[in-house]
């Protein structure tokens, strides 16, 4: 049989199809989340995400150093607060001896060249459990970004070098960017959870750090699962606003939205692999039905292919411990 073009060429061994392909993991493409908590020696599984704990800090610093000999370049924090010391302002979010300021410094100290992105939310920190002040059962915007503004400014003062505002307040990106540039912290990035969905695959995220919401959802500031082109007019806001890198969270579901976000803006895009992803791969591997290794970085190679330049995962480790064989 005659064939002009044999496609299959281009497949016929390892080598070939290393050569050929078009999207490839690195371990700089990871940001790593980190659960830290208060204490000394505490190593805390999390139920709903096997393998994966919440430390204390002294812990938090040993496991960040593996990371940098994997070749990871960044982290992303975030802190369990104890619940005498959450309210309906969220102050203790800008405490300045907080365990966030606390851990970005330790952090810092031990690996200063570690890319240490911070939590800028009010969840943690809230009586309510939501990521906003709440006023007569609503979520008010505007006092929020303020509070977000104070947070956002006590990390920049600890040493942190990137703020990751996750909360989806209207006009925050840009008060927080007018707020560093006033302090000089004119080396601070911004990267923003533009279009932060409002999913029912966070459940782990929130066992981790005990910041459910107390009553209602947070439906009325999280997107609408079922909306598109609302992803990327956030998207183009924060831009505008000064985010240096924009985020799409969840990434399984919405790997369509990173495409289309990444083909509108001229900035890095970043999509977050979440706590819900993570378990159900786990899950489905604990029962046999999957080979979590290959899972693992299919999915990866999936949220990369669909545009995102950086992606936040719960596998980073575990996929760099492959990228590196």
């Amino acid at each position: 049989m005659y064939l002009q073009r044999r496609n299959r060429i281009l497949r016929q061994t390892p080598a070939i199809r290393a050569m050929v392909a078009e999207t490839v993991l690195t371990p700089n493409d990871f940001i790593v989340p980190l659960f830290i908590d208060e204490g000394k020696g505490v190593e805390t599984e999390i139920a709903s995400m096997p393998g994966y704990f919440r430390r204390s800090l002294d812990g938090t610093v040993k496991e960040v150093k593996e990371l940098w000999s994997l070749g990871i370049k960044c982290v992303l924090l975030f802190v369990k607060s104890k619940d005498e010391l959450k309210d309906n302002t969220g102050k203790e979010a800008w405490n300045p001896d907080g365990l966030m300021q606390r851990s970005i410094k330790a952090i810092k100290d031990a690996v200063p060249d570690m890319v240490v992105m911070t939590d800028v939310a009010l969840d943690p920190y809230s009586s309510y459990g939501h990521d906003g002040i709440v006023e007569n059962g609503e979520i008010v915007n505007d006092a929020t970004v303020e509070a977000l503004i104070k947070m956002s400014l006590s990390h920049a003062e600890a040493g942190a070098d990137w703020v990751a505002p996750s909360d989806m307040m209207d006009g925050r990106i840009g008060a927080i960017r007018q707020a560093l540039e006033e302090h000089r912290f004119t080396k601070t990035g911004i990267m923003a959870y533009s279009a932060k969905y409002a999913s029912c695959f966070y459940g782990p995220f929130r066992d981790a750090l005990d910041s459910a919401p107390g009553f209602g959802d947070k439906k009325t500031y999280q997107m609408d699962p079922a909306n598109r082109l609302e992803a990327v007019k956030e998207a183009l806001m924060d831009v505008e606003e000064g985010a240096d890198i924009v985020m799409v969270k969840p990434a399984l579901p919405y790997l369509d939205i990173i495409r289309e976000v990444k083909n509108n803006v001229h900035v890095p895009v970043s999509a977050y692999n979440i706590s819900g992803e993570y378990a159900l791969i786990k899950a489905a591997a604990k029962m046999g039905w999957i080979n979590e290794e290959k899972a693992m970085m299919e999915t990866l190679t999936s949220i990369k292919r669909a545009g995102a330049d950086l992606i936040a995962t719960y596998f980073a480790k575990d996929a760099a411990k492959l990228l590196n064989k």
